[in-house]
């Protein structure tokens, strides 16, 4: 047992640090309040290795383990959560092509993301089948040798920035999960048109759009895997990127916490600096245990991925965990603040808005529990 990073993870993680604090951190807050999208900014991320991190090297990619996506996503997400959301959408978008794919579809895709600099996006949530995935009302219709897509997904990450779309649809609505597919959809496809975008408490800089599906017609050498496998796909996809959902959250309480800290050193009350007083000392105390805590739960879940164990329970863990911690991390960050803490002069503000987004997307932390819990009980 070892809790060192290797020199490969170490690397990676002082150089997405670095990223961190000379292209995000400065513009986070600017972001925050206009909802732009940092296109330019996660193009550079691309240029360094920090998108598309899941593409094989056999494809052209960097092949990052999902331990490596978590070192990277817990730097990124210091600097800004609704950034780091955007860089990690990719990874999302393309692991079904990786649990799924057939070796043209995985050439064809993973090659592209490699070379190109392309968004991808996630589409399973819809307006009414949000933690009832496999109730979502999205429909297929086989036509020859097509499907016909005809409905709405919601709450889609770069939605409007995407390049193309991993979308999950059903051929049969009554058979919930076993009548679920996957496809791959190109932007410019006839019938899909974006929404308009979500404004939203936090994580402003993240594009969040509905999509609409009008007649939508997808060639079936774009399905993944077989009729009725999506939810299969959909799963294990997200067994796979919720360690990094977690270190995202992870990466929102270390920026607390460190802002606390400073905080905490300089300002006077009673003629002593707070971080004197045992009452603030004990809210410092329970934000370091935590995120020690969640990251310890994080790096093992993505161990057993890397490793190909079925990590469902572990990562539903670390994830639950985690974000609950940034949540507390957060608010207690702003009554460490006081006054200033209510401001947006102050950062902590922004930290406990994009926290928030962390308990409810990916599957929320009820829906989290309910995996725990049924995990020890057919165990």
């Amino acid at each position: 047992m070892d809790f060192t990073l290797d020199d490969e993870l170490a690397v990676l993680r002082d150089a997405t640090h670095r990223f961190t604090e000379e292209e995000i951190i400065p513009v986070a807050a600017e972001y925050d309040r206009s909802g732009e999208f940092p296109r330019a900014i996660i193009k550079k991320a691309w240029e360094v290795g920090l998108v598309s991190t899941c593409v094989p090297e056999e494809y052209g990619g960097v092949d990052l383990s999902v331990q490596g996506a978590c070192v990277a996503s817990e730097e990124i997400a210091r600097g800004c959560a609704g950034f780091a959301t955007s860089i990690m959408c990719n990874d999302l978008a393309l692991t079904p092509i990786l649990v799924g794919g057939n070796d043209a579809q995985k050439k064809e895709w993973m090659e592209l993301c490699a070379t190109e600099f392309k968004l991808g996006s996630f589409c399973l949530s819809e307006p009414a089948a949000g933690s009832d995935v496999a109730g979502l009302q999205l429909q297929a219709t086989k036509e020859g040798e097509e499907y016909v897509l005809s409905g709405t997904k919601a709450w889609i990450t770069n939605g409007g920035e995407a390049d193309f779309y991993t979308v999950f649809a059903t051929l049969d609505r009554s058979t919930r999960h076993k009548g679920i597919c996957a496809f791959v959809v190109p932007r410019d496809t006839p019938g899909l048109e974006p929404g308009k975008k979500e404004d939203k408490l936090g994580q402003r800089a993240s594009d969040t759009r509905v999509i609409h599906f009008d007649g939508v017609r997808v060639p079936a050498s774009q399905r993944l895997g077989e009729e009725g496998e999506g939810f299969r796909i959909a799963m294990q996809t997200l067994d796979r990127t919720r360690p990094s959902i977690a270190a995202v959250a992870i990466g929102i309480a270390e920026r607390a916490l460190g802002e606390c800290l400073d905080y905490a050193r300089e300002r006077q009350a009673f003629g002593s600096p707070i971080a004197n007083f045992q009452a603030v000392q004990f809210m410092l105390a329970d934000m370091a245990k935590d995120i020690e805590a969640g990251r310890l739960l994080t790096h093992q879940s993505a161990w057993m991925v890397d490793r190909g164990m079925v990590a469902s329970k572990q990562s539903s863990m670390a994830k639950c965990f985690s974000t609950d911690a940034a949540m507390k991390a957060t608010v207690d960050a702003i009554q460490i603040f006081g006054g200033n803490g209510y401001t947006r002069e102050y950062p902590v503000e922004k930290l406990m808005r994009d926290a928030k987004l962390m308990q409810i997307y990916e599957g929320t932390n009820q829906i989290q529990r309910v995996v725990i819990a049924r995990e020890l009980l057919t165990h």
